[in-house]
């Protein structure tokens, strides 16, 4: 059975254009609208991937005001929609202009159909690139669910979870504040034999002391003012499953001894009780503190330190994630912008990306996320800007270089450097290092403007 020809939404007031569109387009099932609401009428009862959309509609055909507002409402109406706009030779401002509040291409009349068809067929191609990679994106189960990460550093990390969670090995995560600590251990959970089981979380520095045993551990009925019934502790609860104890460092040092026995024997007693309760538990700690320096300055067991330090895994700080500051806003732009009413985001401009990298991010991807939430809230304009979302703008010298001619140049020339100076401008011993000829060496030397 032949597959369905796709939908494509042909916006024209033309009965001439129509019909050339209709017969030079008939691979697509070409859909004709004559005006704005009868555009927007075949727009929810076809569901066009791509829409041609003549600027000059009723009962402004010879001006462009109809036609914007056309696109516009086809926007708001199905934003992944690709919008290719229709204008005439001596209005290519309006054309640019459609451009930025989010139509995908533009033509300009008269209309030579091998071109458009072209630009068609592209559009198309992209559509099915966007519904497939949000496809990708929302399917459910992912053992990493809420991490997004490209760089070859967070990578690493991940293969470590990979291999340390079918393991009952208690795990340390290491790192600054924001850098994803939760998430990684929900991941050691999800990939683990106890999935099934309930994932714990506690974070020691958010619960007052004098609770924190009782959260932890639980309580019988009568062990204080207050104690009106027998109540389970955090560990109890993750029975079968995984307890996550972040900010471990802020542990009290009486709870440490109760938790080492806990690690050591497996078995908790109540608030108040004189019961052993057997509990099988995997644990799972993180901090952002120096657990070694609070060792030495006698505020963390050292004997607790090694008994959760089976294995560590250190979670490198934004700045350290080649690439990640991007891509994670990117993702971010996409999940609030999804929820934004009235005007449609595009996305970020070119200079808005170069501060995204540029920035040191101390407050890690959780400071990212709250920035692109308040810059997609606050953007007036398509794209976001460094003023939207309160950072400085990167210099020039904080671009990234992407040409490829200039980036093999200058690495090229730092190893040629490299090698002159660990041979002491010694050709034949650098051209050997370089796995070059001497005459070889003596051409880049003044490709580059090196000096013997």
């Amino acid at each position: 059975m032949a597959e369905k020809a796709p939908a494509l939404l042909v916006v024209e007031d033309d009965p001439g254009i129509q019909s050339q569109l209709r017969w030079g387009l008939d691979e697509f099932n070409v859909v004709v609208a004559g005006d704005r609401e009868q555009a927007l009428a075949e727009l929810r009862r076809h569901a066009p991937p791509v829409v041609t959309l003549d600027l000059g509609l009723p009962p402004d055909p010879n001006g462009a005001s109809e036609g914007l507002r056309a696109l516009g409402e086809i926007l708001e109406t199905a934003p992944e929609t690709k919008v290719i706009v229709v204008s005439g030779n001596d209005d290519r401002a309006n054309a640019v202009r459609a451009v930025g509040l989010g139509a995908y291409d533009f033509y300009q009349k008269p209309i030579d159909l091998e071109v458009l068809k072209l630009i068609i067929q592209r559009a198309y191609h992209v559509h099915r690139l966007e519904q497939e990679n949000r496809r990708l994106q929302g399917e459910s189960g992912s053992p990493f669910e809420g991490l997004v990460a490209s760089s070859p550093q967070m990578l690493r990390v991940c293969r470590m979870v990979e291999k340390v969670a079918p393991t009952e090995a208690t795990v340390l995560l290491l790192g600054e504040s924001g850098t994803g600590k939760e998430v990684l251990a929900r991941a050691l959970h999800a990939l683990s034999p106890r999935a099934k089981g309930p994932f714990v979380a506690l974070n020691c520095a958010a619960i007052p002391d004098t609770l924190l045993e009782s959260e932890l551990f639980g309580y019988e009925k009568g062990a204080f003012t207050g104690a009106a019934r027998q109540t389970k502790g955090k560990i109890e609860y993750a029975d079968g499953g995984t307890l996550f104890l972040d900010e471990i460092g802020d542990l009290p040092q009486p709870l440490q001894v109760k938790l080492l026995r806990f690690l050591q024997e497996r078995v908790i007693e109540r608030l108040g009780g004189r019961t052993a309760i057997p509990v099988d538990v995997r644990v799972v700690c993180a901090t952002n503190q120096d657990l070694e320096a609070l060792m030495s300055e006698g505020r963390f067991r050292e004997d607790l330190y090694y008994r959760i330090n089976e294995i560590a895994i250190r979670i490198p700080p934004l700045r350290e994630r080649e690439g990640d500051a991007v891509v994670l806003a990117r993702a971010f732009f996409q999940r609030f912008a999804a929820g934004r009413g009235g005007r449609r985001l595009r996305g970020f401009s070119p200079e808005a990306l170069a501060a995204i990298e540029a920035y040191d991010w101390p407050g890690n991807v959780r400071e990212l996320e709250n920035k692109v939430k308040r810059a997609v809230i606050m953007a007036d304009g398509p794209l976001v800007t460094p003023e939207d979302l309160e950072l400085p703008e990167a210099g020039a010298g904080r671009m990234p270089e992407l040409n490829l001619r200039t980036v093999r140049d200058k690495a090229e020339r730092a190893a040629l450097e490299r090698a002159l100076r660990l041979h002491e401008g010694n050709i034949s011993q650098a051209a050997e290092a370089l796995g070059v000829s001497r005459p070889t060496l003596y051409d880049l030397m003044r490709k580059h403007g090196l000096r013997h």
